[in-house]
């Protein structure tokens, strides 16, 4: 049944999912749990890309195996935290996207728009990856977890240790659980509206 016309979310809400949210870099031991990462990735999964390509694909790392082959990978400030996360998701994106869209796009033929323009192909699989990742953190969030999102890390190894026997590219890394206050750090300055905004 369609919704009613939306009315905003309340200041919690709002708050929940940005005004108050932040990145973490310490983590309460809380385990995140399987059926957690699932009910992230059904809501994240909503979210709008290109053709309905959703491109982008998670490897959620939470075993002590899969910390070990991750830790070579990270970059020294990066290390500590991931460790010590409960779950580390690899966001990554399928290049060969299109080979789906006779399922997800079917009132098209939107396959051949990209499969035989590898460069459109590699800029719409990156692009909506980006967006479903950026999808998945308020997603997190607005289900009760905590992120911090993170580059600082070494592709190429990440793909090769996770990525490769299906193809996939790793673009950024969030790490999930809940977050210790303890670990914050001031928040950073953001811009103005008439700072980053031009109305035309």
């Amino acid at each position: 049944m369609p919704l009613d016309t939306p009315k905003p979310l309340d200041d919690l809400a709002l708050d929940v999912l940005f005004r108050e949210a932040r990145t973490h870099n310490k983590w309460l031991e809380q385990p995140v749990t399987d059926d957690e990462l699932k009910a992230v990735f059904d809501l994240a999964k909503m979210g709008p890309t290109s053709a309905n390509a959703s491109p982008a694909r998670f490897v959620f790392v939470r075993t002590q195996y899969g910390k070990d082959r991750l830790k070579p990978a990270l970059s020294a400030g990066n290390t500590e935290k991931t460790m010590a996360a409960p779950v580390t998701a690899i966001v990554a994106y399928d290049p060969h996207f299109y080979d789906h869209l006779p399922k997800l796009f079917p009132h098209a033929d939107a396959k051949s728009w990209f499969s035989g323009n590898p460069a459109l192909a590699e800029t719409t699989a990156f692009r909506n990856g980006t967006l479903q990742g950026a999808y998945f953190i308020i997603a997190a969030r607005a289900l009760g977890l905590d992120c911090g999102p993170m580059s600082g890390f070494d592709n190429a190894k990440v793909d090769e240790a996770f990525l490769a026997d299906r193809g996939w590219k790793s673009n950024f890394l969030i790490n999930i659980g809940h977050g210790d206050p303890a670990g914050l750090f001031p928040r950073s300055p953001r811009f103005s509206f008439d700072e980053a905004c031009v109305l035309s």
